[in-house]
């Protein structure tokens, strides 16, 4: 009965945030080139620039920057608003660890189905006595790891 009151609820809360922080947005009239918005209301705006967008999108009375601003110290805080909100650069950094974390995974199931594959080919060679000369299986090795390398490679690359 609890979780189905909070289910209810949490599209109401939602819209109540919501019209919360819309009616803190930039260009709602409080600022005037007397007045002029801060540091404070430029992080501010910078916090909320995505629901602002969001409700700009519905509503052109509703700004996502105040026009009347004290200059610098706005747009600082705007822009540090915002780089709060979106996290600045770090995700890029994630990313390529990410990949680099999958190549590098990658690159150790492939040494270990090498060295597998490698094991059975030696094995079968030493199974076949008197099939080939040591020289051929080695040079059926060789190829035989090549193309498994390469293979191996593309498949890694389609995924």
């Amino acid at each position: 009965m609890y979780d189905i009151n909070i289910r209810l609820l949490k599209p109401f809360i939602l819209v109540f945030v919501m019209l919360m922080l819309a009616s803190c947005t930039a260009g709602d009239g409080l600022f005037t080139q007397d007045n002029p918005a801060g540091f404070w209301y430029g992080l501010w705006h910078g916090v909320i620039s995505v629901v602002t967008l969001v409700i700009h999108l519905f509503n052109e009375n509703v700004l996502v920057y105040e026009v009347n601003n004290v200059g610098g110290w706005y747009d600082f805080g705007f822009l540090l608003g915002v780089i709060c909100i979106w996290g600045g650069s770090s995700h890029v950094n994630c990313k390529s660890s990410e990949k680099k974390q999958r190549e590098k995974e990658w690159d150790e199931i492939g040494e270990k189905v090498e060295k597998k594959v490698m094991r059975r080919l030696k094995a079968w060679s030493e199974d076949e006595e008197g099939s080939g000369s040591s020289k051929e299986w080695d040079e059926i090795g060789e190829k035989v790891e090549k193309k498994l390398k390469r293979k191996i490679r593309e498949w890694a690359e389609k995924e």
